[in-house]
């Protein structure tokens, strides 16, 4: 403040000779000082007269700089000033050296969202080339299902990399991801349409609905889009009771089947595992049935 450099040269520096000769120098008269008396600072423009460094050190013990403060007259500190100035320094170093772990957490993280990528897309295109060979059409609906489960987990992945790891997930980026996701999988007959209010989610209460939205859109496309019905698929998310709790409702246009209908109704290793993330969520699932299509609902708190 009041010294319009924000850095000095080291022909002007005066901080050379502070690191040499211990943790504080001050200099109280730069014209009477031999080390400074020829010092550009003094015999130019700003024409500097005092000077009181302390050193900031490394934690290998080297110092690496000064923090340093200047005055155009001679003037001397007090032991309270000199006792600030050197808490400040090491206050300075505490924080160069935080913003350097977070650089290096910022990498470590960087190159762990890499390697974890490289291993989903590496389980991803094994489990498709398994779906491929398996005939049993149980087999083939237990990986289908594999690969949707690895599917939001890999969405929800990005997303908490994408929130520098905070445990947290955005609602309407996450059920973006995951719309892509599963629209890429989908029949060109039938449209999946995502969206959520603005929010944050834990990231086990993401992974819980993204199960639960994987397997209703995957058991609609699979029963009641048969050939080339055309149809859509919506998913919401919104704030329930003043923004304490969440409603998701997943539904489709499917057709009827004798009053019902059979795309979320099923009753096999999918049903159970929307049941269970549901649990997960500690929220409630209803589902409704009718000739217009099926409505399946699920409300937690936040």
């Amino acid at each position: 403040m009041g010294f319009e450099p924000q850095e000095t040269g080291l022909d002007q520096s005066v901080c050379s000779h502070a690191i040499l000769d211990g943790g504080y120098t001050e200099i109280s008269d730069m014209g009477a000082d031999s080390r400074t008396v020829d010092n550009p600072l003094y015999v130019g423009d700003p024409r500097v007269k005092f000077y009181a460094g302390a050193n900031l050190v490394a934690p290998n013990g080297q110092p690496i700089g000064t923090l340093c403060v200047l005055d155009t007259k001679p003037r001397t500190l007090n032991d309270f000033q000199r006792q600030a100035l050197q808490t400040l320094s090491r206050h300075v170093m505490m924080q160069l050296e935080l913003r350097k772990k977070i650089r290096i957490e910022a990498a470590l993280r960087a190159e762990m969202d890499h390697r974890v990528k490289n291993s989903f897309q590496t389980i991803a295109s094994l489990l498709r080339m398994a779906t491929r060979k398996v005939q049993d059409p149980d087999a083939k609906d237990v990986l289908a299902l594999v690969e949707r489960r690895f599917g939001a987990v890999a969405s929800l992945h990005s997303e908490l990399m994408g929130q520098g790891g905070k445990g947290k997930v955005q609602t309407s980026s996450y059920l973006e991801q995951l719309n892509k996701l599963l629209a890429a999988s989908a029949p060109d007959h039938v449209t999946i349409f995502c969206e959520a209010e603005p929010g944050e989610l834990q990231a086990v209460q993401a992974s819980a609905l993204g199960m639960i939205v994987s397997e209703f859109v995957a058991n609609s496309i699979k029963h009641a889009f048969v050939g080339d019905r055309a149809g859509e698929i919506r998913i919401s998310l919104r704030r329930q009771e003043g923004g304490e709790s969440w409603l998701l409702e997943c539904r489709d246009n499917g057709r009827g089947h004798n009053g019902a209908v059979s795309g979320a109704d099923s009753t096999g290793l999918g049903r159970l595992l929307m049941a269970t993330a549901a649990e997960q969520l500690s929220g409630r699932l209803s589902t409704d049935f009718s000739a217009n299509g099926a409505l399946l609902r699920v409300c937690f708190r936040q």
